[in-house]
């Protein structure tokens, strides 16, 4: 990264220092008419969260635009509890490039039930401090953004996610304190604060592992090596069956099965009759949901 900051410095070119490449939508349509209607504050609020996704800087890390983290923030709003006052649900989603490929692989899918946000106009300025909590909007950006680093950084080098993690932990305790709900320990065990008590749990930190090496060592070499790929692959989704024995239905394994379901069936598809189902029975127990997309491999 380091040589493409001086080659860009030494052709005139600006480098541009924020990490994600996110694409925002706020869908309204749900919302009652007398609500809905107000379209110009709908819009305000889309382009603010997109001005704070892709403007915020999180790392001194130099980040080429063909290099930034891409991901997506689907925000479906559903009811108003007063003037300015809305509530939800948001679609996130992280993609990582495979080496020697156009494919992108998604490496975190998580679906927030309880986006509440309120965007009155003494809040727009989204003003955002690390070490205070100063709302619950930029609080819940923070938290997006700082996850969609620490899964991607986990994913290129081992526990390379750890500093954001830490602050992570910090997002959630300051939001915990000042907002409840989705932010504490009491919350569904697919909330927030699970995504980050995972991830810090040394319980999980062989998931971590494992998971750095299923994209770095095991989908990298995957056109080149399959065999060898998929045998390393393997791997994390056997680590992934001995976690779900100890924590059932964890928030870190229902997600990954979220976002990778589909990618398995894929990357299975060439394997072995023993290891495809071995494949589906682990993802199927881990995650029932997914049994229609995982019965692919046993076609």
């Amino acid at each position: 990264m380091k040589k493409i900051f001086i080659l860009f410095a030494l052709l005139g070119f600006k480098v541009q220092a924020q990490e994600l490449q996110c694409q925002v939508r706020v869908n309204f349509s749900q919302l009652s008419s007398n609500t809905s209607g107000d379209r110009e504050i709908f819009a305000e609020l889309e382009r603010s969260i997109s001005d704070f996704m892709n403007g915020q800087r999180w790392t001194n890390d130099i980040f080429a635009p063909g290099e930034k983290i891409k991901c997506n923030l689907n925000i479906n709003l559903l009811r108003s509890s007063g003037q300015y006052n809305y509530s939800g649900t948001a679609q996130f989603q992280v993609l990582r490039p495979v080496y020697g490929s156009t494919y992108e692989s998604v490496i975190f899918s998580f679906l927030d039930r309880n986006f509440d946000v309120s965007f009155a106009p003494e809040s727009r300025q989204m003003i955002f401090n690390e070490q205070i909590f100063t709302s619950n909007l930029t609080s819940m950006l923070a938290f997006y953004s700082l996850t969609a680093l620490a899964i991607d950084y986990d994913s290129f080098s081992r526990f390379g996610g750890n500093p954001f993690v830490d602050r992570l932990y910090n997002i959630v305790t300051l939001a915990g304190n000042a907002a409840g709900g989705a932010w504490l320990s009491s919350a569904d065990i697919r909330d927030r604060y699970w995504i980050m008590e995972n991830l810090r749990n040394p319980q999980f930190a062989v998931y971590r592992e494992r998971f750095y090496e299923y994209h770095r060592l095991g989908l990298d070499i995957l056109t080149e090596k399959p065999a060898e790929g998929r045998k390393i692959m393997m791997e994390f989704i056997e680590t992934v069956k001995t976690l779900n024995e100890l924590r059932p239905s964890a928030t870190l394994l229902t997600l990954l099965m979220d976002a990778k379901g589909e990618e398995f069936t894929g990357v299975f598809s060439e394997a072995s009759k023993k290891e495809k189902e071995a494949v589906y029975k682990i993802c199927t127990t881990v995650s029932p949901d997914k049994t229609e997309i995982m019965r692919s491999l046993l076609n």
